[in-house]
């Protein structure tokens, strides 16, 4: 069981509805990440059995509270950079209250909650180390996700995207590029900034959070070579912690194709059951 030796305070503008929200995070002794929202008693596990929606982040629910309308009551929005620091972390047991259904943006990455964590002290060592008793595999089309035993975690994410720097290229995992992939940005299509902003999304986008991809570069200077990929890395890591176990502490060799949150969720879900302790 891994915690954090003191409470944090913190607080930031959340992406999509750009809304303050304040954070409390308290060290637990329980094995399990719990969202506590809006100062209720309510709280809910950070699992994939609580996958609430992947449309532009990763939502997740209390599936024991449903509004008379049938949707659920509590919610929190933009779960995977919190979650992919957990992972980096190897933090498995937290109390968090979030004013908002939404957490903060913060830099659009998992860097300021990996310093937060790192501020407070981090109590406890997880060294279990596991493995997949099959392969675990997606396939459609041009997007795949395949996770398979091995030996040591190895990782490689390849995009397609339609922009002069990112067509056909990928990124590996390695010790000398983990600090990248921490401090790797959220990013998106710059000419499709307004159309979601008309529709109530990205409210709180800025230069600052957000890497947008233009025609002819980039809105923001990137903090290292092929940002937006090693950021694909980074919220991988937060979906597939939702297992319960931080892709860190697999010795799985990991590949993946032009995917996303629904797909990486989708193979958490059958993750969860084939993962045997080593």
């Amino acid at each position: 069981m891994v915690t954090i030796k003191k409470e944090i305070r913190t607080s930031g503008n959340s992406l999509m509805k750009n809304k303050l929200c304040e954070v409390l995070i308290k060290p637990s002794r329980g094995g399990k990440i719990r969202l506590f929202l809006n100062d209720s008693d309510v709280c809910f596990e950070a699992n994939i059995d609580n996958l609430y929606s992947t449309e532009h982040c990763v939502t997740l629910c209390s599936k024991e509270h449903r509004t008379l309308l049938g949707d659920y009551k509590y919610k929190a929005m933009l779960c995977e950079h919190f979650m992919a620091a957990c992972a980096i972390c190897k933090i498995d047991s937290l109390d968090v209250y979030l004013s908002e259904s939404e957490f903060p943006i913060f830099d659009g990455s998992s860097k300021v909650w990996v310093e937060l964590f790192k501020t407070a002290g981090i109590d406890g060592v997880n060294n279990k180390l596991y493995t997949v008793s099959e392969p675990v595999y997606y396939l459609n089309g041009k997007t795949s996700m395949v996770i398979l035993p091995d030996k040591e975690l190895s990782v490689t994410y390849a995009v397609n995207y339609n922009h002069p720097d990112l067509t056909n290229r990928w990124v590996s995992l390695n010790l000398k590029n983990l600090q990248e992939i921490i401090e790797a940005r959220t990013f998106g299509f710059y000419k499709d900034l307004k159309k979601y902003q008309m529709l109530g999304f990205a409210q709180g986008v800025t230069l600052e959070n957000t890497v947008g991809l233009k025609d002819d570069g980039y809105t923001t200077e990137l903090r290292s070579e092929l940002e937006p990929v090693k950021h694909k890395i980074l919220d991988m890591f937060g979906d597939l912690y939702l297992t319960g176990v931080s892709p860190l502490n697999m010795r799985t060799k990991i590949l993946i194709k032009e995917a996303g949150h629904a797909v990486h969720t989708q193979v958490a879900k059958v993750l969860k059951s084939k993962l045997i302790e080593m």
